[in-house]
């Protein structure tokens, strides 16, 4: 990504509602914003999907950009919650379809990354239910890459506060991700 000082120009210019320097931001941020959904989905045209999610509520909430946190911060976000979202909805539709999984996968024709990432998914989404509370801080962390001051800043919490909800997060998912 360019210079920050570049990126909030940009930001800026686009919030005065510049429809060029727009399109310039969601250009650039359009790998950013990939990299991010591809940690969550396995697969590259799910991850596709909510990249294009992501960018569209990038584009349609950037008014409300206020700079609390930083810019960066504010897509890993959405983009996260664009992946996550986009999960579910797949996890959905596959429940309702009664979509059988064969018994008989070959691991040889089998990604691991694919299985690792079902595995956090399927975790994710069972310490949302039970622990709605430590999930933000936690993606923001792992899988976000923030550090705990940036988690502190973009949830409004304490940082003793966001290093206690990543703590129990982290030992909620290695209990289910067996001692990953």
């Amino acid at each position: 990504m360019d210079d920050e000082d570049d990126l909030a120009a940009l930001v800026a210019s686009a919030q005065a509602g510049d429809r060029e320097s727009l399109d310039r931001l969601l250009v650039k941020l359009r790998p950013v914003v990939m990299r991010r959904c591809s940690r969550f989905l396995p697969h590259h045209a799910d991850a596709e999907e909510a990249a294009q999610d992501a960018l569209l509520s990038i584009s349609t909430h950037l008014p409300e950009y206020h700079g609390r946190g930083s810019f960066l911060g504010w897509v890993t976000v959405i983009a996260s919650n664009a992946a996550r979202s986009t999960y579910r909805s797949m996890r959905r539709r596959a429940e309702d379809s009664h979509a059988a999984v064969p018994d008989d996968v070959d691991p040889r024709t089998t990604s691991v990354i694919v299985g690792t990432r079902l595995g956090l998914m399927e975790a994710l989404a069972e310490l949302e239910e039970r622990h709605p509370a430590l999930v933000e801080s936690f993606v923001l962390r792992d899988l976000g890459d923030l550090t705990y001051g940036q988690v502190a800043e973009i949830t409004g919490a304490p940082l003793g506060t966001v290093k206690d909800r990543i703590h129990q997060a982290r030992r909620f998912m290695r209990g289910r991700l067996g001692g990953v």
